[in-house]
């Protein structure tokens, strides 16, 4: 959804007092931003000369003599004052990402902003697990844009959840893969609120459960358990796994830490 940016220009006094104190006068363009944030720029460098990020409070008095913007967060205050009666307008300001494609509902521009896919016109919008890549390829269902996620392996899906679910896919090729360390049930994939687990399959009796890490399986360890290898390294799907060092991939010893100079 569009929303409103503020913007007043004029010869201006410009006082910060918090964590630094400091006076200026020019010439500037100030920025109000939906969230409040307030940035001050003069006509060198990219580089605000004032700015407070998401102010607690925020006042903007206008009429014919001029404007004053005051913002307050904590001990920290930003204070504009105009010196002539200057300019103030607003106009619409929305997202903007990385276009991915056509939106097949209303053949608007997509574009992935951070952790979401949207559609610049209709407005839709596609939340991301974390982790996921935009793929060249449109599902065939829908017409959206494909990603793909690794949990486990890599899985190639609709970004839309109710197209292909991550956790359906997890689920079909994961369900029952392993046994609970603790004690020896099935582990099953769970989603109760959008998070992706293996959780004892005797619970409320065992209560067992472990996240599923970005990455894929490249290995086993020697609590039976698998071993991913996920942007931070190679760990066992037991974060707290005291058998670590001793993992195995196809009989030969894994080092989940790199350190191949001794055997164990």
């Amino acid at each position: 959804m569009s929303e409103t940016v503020r913007l007043f220009t004029g010869d201006c006094t410009t006082k910060f007092d918090g964590t630094r104190s400091q006076t200026q006068r020019g010439t500037v363009v100030i920025v109000v931003k939906p969230d409040r944030t307030v940035l001050v720029h003069d006509a060198d460098g990219y580089q605000p000369v004032a700015w407070l990020t998401r102010p607690d409070e925020l006042t903007i008095e206008e009429d014919d003599a001029g404007f004053s913007i005051v913002a307050q967060a904590g001990e920290q205050t930003l204070r504009v004052v105009s010196n002539a009666k200057g300019r103030a307008w607003s106009a619409p300001i929305g997202a903007a990402g990385t276009p991915i494609g056509t939106c097949p509902d209303c053949s608007g521009p997509l574009v992935r902003i951070r952790g979401d896919v949207r559609c610049l016109d209709c407005e839709d919008r596609y939340g991301l697990p974390s982790g996921a890549a935009i793929l060249d390829d449109t599902c065939e269902a829908c017409g959206l844009p494909k990603m793909a996620v690794e949990r486990g392996e890599r899985f190639e899906l609709c970004v839309d959840y109710a197209c292909e679910g991550l956790a359906d896919a997890v689920r079909d090729r994961f369900e029952g893969e392993w046994d609970c360390p603790d004690c020896g049930s099935p582990l099953s994939v769970k989603s109760p609120d959008g998070r992706i687990f293996l959780g004892c399959s005797a619970y409320p009796d065992c209560e067992t459960t472990f996240s599923i890490p970005s990455g894929t399986i490249s290995g086993a360890c020697a609590c039976g358990l698998p071993v991913f290898d996920t942007p931070a390294g190679e760990r066992c799907l037991d974060g707290t796994c005291d058998h670590g060092s001793h993992a195995t991939d196809g009989g030969r010893p894994f080092w989940p830490s790199g350190d191949r100079s001794s055997a164990l």
